[in-house]
């Protein structure tokens, strides 16, 4: 196998396997300083942060020769034989002559800027920067100006990586940016008439490394070091991208993308960044209610007698008929698991379906492969195999509509959690037949005017649990705030009219799916932050 030497520690790669000094690097632990290198973009070494000694080791004699000028890691290809110095004298030098040269026309802005607290200019000066600043600190200039509608540029801040200017050219092939000028002068700029408002524009963000490309959205409402990070995965569409959930006291403030490579490599589409807004909506249903039979109106319940209430409902409902579970494609795997077997604990014959797949336009796929798709919804796959295993055949929503009209089923519980409009007039009309109607939404709609009970449903953010994206991945995201009071989580609901002792465990339940149903085998391990792959 190939041997690099990094500090004098032998490190084995693959045969074949193409690293750079810096991915090298890390093998060993040791992270190389850099400003232009992203794993998702070309190389250009423009930054010169990451100069280090370079070498190569005679494999016979043992010998070394090192190359007389420090060069670029990110730009410096690890060989077997290669030897890469990184802490030396001369490379700590270097670095802080970077640093200080970056500074001299930088302003001093640090407690106005967003990027504070999780800035590469700020960690690398006190790391690698000088002891002291031997220029003189100039007046404070603040030029900014909108790039888009989503991205502001603060001029004075830019440190010329250009990250963002190859995002653009080589992400999403839409080619808004680009540098003008040259030399100290030299500035990120759009081509006129054509403003950053590509689907991924929002991933400048991310990219740069300072505070020079900054989110509208985000800009002065939060310290990033008030904020708590949680994992998760974007529920807006069948891609399931895997992302940071920022929030402090149970409030999103941002929505960040987390690497995977299986799924979405680095990026977010703007829809799954800024499309979290409805979990705090003042048009959350945030309150059981019931249908008062005198008065015809829906009147506020407790929890305590509602969970009775429901269980006796149902089992009333399914002696005269079948019940049926709609499980929305926006639930977690666990969830339609548990409200499936309730209701096939109190009717063997319950139809399980899978609710309404809201679709728009087509899949729009970018030059990196990374793919915004048509299903706006998280889970369909996943829901599909839970109801799959449950019917043994192939029963759409469609075939229940009919059903109903039919009077063969009786009562129903269906589960939304559909962040938009879902279902029109006349298909709600259909469900008017039955004798029971249970609705499980985030926002008031034409099926929840006509429920005999209207439960009010989690978001996202506010639940754990399992979605299975277009491509078969399983991917496990944990809650970030706490869901608004009034509101149970659906798991937790179903589990504890199911009967289970203890408090609802996601993961508890993916295990017992795993021995079940032969579709989620695979979940059987323990699931890694990247998610496993359900069909090999």
């Amino acid at each position: 196998m190939p041997t690099i030497y990094i500090n004098g520690e032998a490190i084995k790669i693959a045969s074949g396997e193409r690293l750079n000094g810096i991915e090298a690097a890390r093998r060993a632990g040791v992270e190389i300083p850099h400003y232009c290198w992203h794993p998702g973009l070309s190389v250009v070494a423009s930054c010169r942060m990451c100069l280090v000694e370079v070498g190569t080791r005679n494999p016979r004699t043992g010998e070394v020769i090192m190359h007389p000028k420090l060069v670029p890691a990110c730009q410096t290809p690890a060989t077997d034989g290669t030897v890469f110095i990184t802490n030396s004298e001369k490379v700590r030098a270097a670095r802080a002559r970077v640093e200080e040269n970056l500074l001299i026309n930088h302003p001093v802005d640090c407690p106005i800027c967003d990027k504070a607290g999780e800035c590469l200019l700020q960690d690398y000066h006190f790391q690698h920067g000088q002891e002291s600043r031997r220029a003189d600190i100039r007046p404070f200039h603040s030029r900014r100006r909108p790039l888009g509608e989503t991205v502001m540029l603060f001029v004075d801040r830019c440190i010329s990586c250009t990250r963002c200017v190859r995002f653009c050219r080589e992400i999403t092939g839409s080619n808004e940016l680009m540098l003008t000028d040259r030399g100290s002068i030299q500035e990120i700029d759009v081509f006129p008439g054509y403003p950053l408002e590509n689907n991924l524009a929002g991933n400048v963000v991310d990219l740069c490394p300072v505070g020079a490309l900054a989110d509208l959205k985000f800009l002065y409402q939060q310290r990033v070091w008030f904020m708590k990070s949680h994992q998760g995965v974007c529920t807006g569409c069948a891609t399931g991208c895997s992302i940071f959930i920022d929030q402090n006291q149970d409030r999103i403030y941002r929505i960040r993308p987390r690497e995977n490579m299986s799924v979405n490599t680095w990026w977010i589409c703007d829809a799954g960044r800024y499309g979290w807004d409805y979990v705090h909506s003042k048009e959350r249903l945030l309150e059981p209610r019931q249908l008062d039979a005198d008065t015809q109106t829906h009147v506020p319940v407790d929890w305590a007698p509602l969970l009775n209430r429901l269980d006796n409902s149902l089992r009333e409902a399914a002696k005269s008929g079948h019940l049926a579970a709609v499980l929305s494609p926006h639930c977690t795997v666990e969830e339609a698991y548990l409200a499936a077997g309730y209701v096939r604990s109190i009717d063997p014959g319950a139809r399980i379906v899978l609710g309404p797949v809201p679709k728009v336009g087509v899949d729009q796929k970018f030059p990196n492969g990374f793919v915004i798709r048509a299903e706006k919804c998280p889970n369909r796959r996943g829901i599909e195999e839970i109801a799959a295993y449950f019917m043994r055949r192939d029963y759409p929503f469609e075939a229940l509509l009919e059903e109903i009209g039919s009077d063969t089923i009786t009562g129903a519980w269906v589960t939304g959690g559909y962040p938009e409009d879902w279902i029109d007039e006349p298909t709600a009309q259909l469900f008017s037949p039955l004798r029971l109607l249970v609705v499980q939404d985030l926002f008031d709609s034409p099926l929840m005017r006509r429920a005999h009970y209207q439960i009010p449903a989690a978001a996202f953010a506010e639940r754990d649990g399992s979605y299975v994206n277009a491509n078969h991945r399983l991917q496990y995201a944990t809650w970030a705030i706490r869901p608004p009071a009034g509101v149970q989580v659906e798991g937790r609901l179903f589990w504890r009219l199911a009967g289970r002792a203890g408090l609802y465990q996601a993961r508890t339940i993916l295990r017992e799916m795993a021995a079940e149903v032969p579709y989620f085998s695979a979940a059987k391990a323990e699931i890694p932050d990247s998610g496993i792959d359900l069909v090999h």
